[in-house]
């Protein structure tokens, strides 16, 4: 074939640029009209633009009720509330709805732009939630009026030129609005006076945000797609600093102070090429039951994660021995059905000695969950971390594998044959037919014609794994006994 056969005339093919504007759009429609003469081609050249929801982030001093009008805009108690300063830390993002416009809205820590310490992460997390969203809403307490860091934060969100709304939060009635009107000294516009605990004003609130958003937003809407990964684990076992690594930026607060974080934390991480969707979780104490306040609802926003994740990384601190709160939140996991990867973190503190006991403590503690894969990382220097990326896809494969009911049924016989279940009190059960009812976890039945044990349960259980894999994720086995049958007289 010579080279003139690749030639191809001009008129008949019109070349564009698929982020060019629409006059390349509908020449690269013509030409394909001309070309194949059929509209269903056509219509794969289309390019769905993204939806992109503005985003509204909530700030303020601490303790000034930006938690509290957070969940009265989602008419939910999504976020922690507690009357004491600094509860809410990071920086939560939630997806809210007024009158058909979607937005995120974004609950922050108290800004204080003289503090210290951790207090300094906190701001700094409220700054940065101030800079990426398209409407800043400055919460002001009305029954105290103007303070020297409200002033600072007029005087530097001015800078930012990004819109603000002034709400003067805690008019609980009329005459309260009054002294709201020396907020006006601030600079920052027109007050709007609402009640976050009794909803006073929340409609005017929510009517002006809405008419100051942009017409496109910075923030992608939410989406079924990158499949979600909790971490779990004790307090101060390293979950913030794993997520802070992955994310590439300072995503959480992260503190030597064991119960840093108190609301679930999501960001989307992309390791070897894939993304996924790390949720940040508070640590699980061992008096859940007996705990209070922030700690209480931390816990609940905890299990929420568990629940409605795909995966689970369940972190250990590799230079203390494993306790029995890693092995009861072990076993929390495998309760809720959710693929499983362990992660020794903090890799980097473990000596030769201590790498002889792990192993040890894990064969003791762990032997249970042999199957879900284990990784040894170092969140604080990076090591390792790429090895989560094919931890993560075996459990996630094994938790959505499917074995069809020919296949399960013949090594069911099989099994059966070699490895009856014992004789008890003269009879013994037969497994007569067999079916995987769902994946996710991968789930069996077996119909059967009497009770079988949990011992014959586990090896059967152990004899799938074996066959089919299952690496990373629980099995189940359920049973359907056969009724009796009624003799005939």
């Amino acid at each position: 074939m010579s080279s003139e056969d690749f030639v191809e005339d001009e008129e008949s093919v019109a070349t564009f640029d698929v982020d060019g504007d629409q006059d390349d759009l509908a020449a690269a429609e013509a030409a394909a009209l001309a070309e194949f003469g059929d509209e269903d081609v056509v219509e794969d050249l289309a390019v769905v633009p993204e939806e992109m929801l503005p985003v509204a982030a909530i700030v303020g001093r601490p303790n000034v009720g930006k938690s509290t009008l957070v969940n009265r805009i989602l008419g939910r108690r999504a976020a922690v509330v507690e009357d004491i300063p600094g509860v809410t830390r990071d920086r939560v993002r939630y997806e809210a709805e007024w009158a058909g416009t979607k937005f995120w809205l974004v609950d922050t820590g108290g800004w204080d732009l003289r503090s210290q310490g951790m207090a300094s992460q906190v701001s700094e997390q409220a700054r940065r939630a101030a800079i990426d969203a398209d409407v800043v809403v400055l919460v002001v307490d009305a029954t105290v009026g103007i303070t020297d860091g409200d002033a600072e934060a007029v005087k530097m969100l001015r800078k930012s030129g990004t819109p603000v709304l002034l709400v003067a939060n805690k008019v609980d009635s009329a005459l309260l609005e009054s002294e709201a009107a020396a907020l006006w000294s601030l600079g920052a516009g027109e007050p709007i006076c609402v009640s976050a605990l009794h909803g006073r004003g929340s409609g005017d609130l929510l009517e002006a945000l809405v008419n100051t958003f942009p017409e496109e937003g910075s923030g992608k809407a939410s989406e079924e797609g990158p499949p979600r990964v909790a971490l779990l684990g004790r307090p101060n076992v390293g979950k913030s600093s794993l997520l802070n690594k992955l994310a590439g930026s300072q995503r959480s607060v992260v503190d030597s102070v064991a119960g840093t974080t108190v609301d679930p934390v999501d960001e989307l991480v992309e390791i070897a090429g894939q993304t996924w969707r790390f949720v940040d979780t508070a640590g699980i104490r061992r008096r859940v039951k007996t705990a209070s306040g922030p700690e209480w609802f931390a816990s609940l926003r905890t299990q929420t994660a568990l629940e409605r994740s795909e995966v689970c990384l369940v972190l250990f601190d590799a230079s203390e021995e494993l306790s029995e709160q890693d092995v009861r939140i072990v076993s929390k996991v495998v309760d809720s059905g959710r693929a499983l990867v362990l992660v020794m973190n903090k890799w980097d503190l473990v000596d030769e000695d201590r790498r002889y006991m792990l192993d040890r403590e894990y064969d003791r503690d762990l032997h249970h969950v042999d199957w879900a894969p284990r990784v040894n990382i170092s969140a604080n220097t990076g090591r390792h971390l790429d090895r989560l990326a094919v931890a993560l896809d075996a459990a996630l494969d094994g938790w959505q594998t499917r074995v069809s009911t020919g296949r399960l049924n013949q090594f069911l016989k099989e099994i059966v044959a070699a490895h009856p279940h014992p004789i008890r009190g003269g009879k013994q059960p037969r497994i007569l037919f067999g079916t995987q009812a769902s994946v996710a976890p991968p789930t069996f039945v077996l119909f059967t014609t009497g009770f079988l044990e949990a011992n014959y349960r586990r090896f059967i259980e152990r004899r799938l794994r074996e066959e089919f894999g299952f690496e990373g994720s629980p099995v189940r086995v359920d049973m359907r006994i056969r009724a009796k049958r009624k003799r005939r007289k």
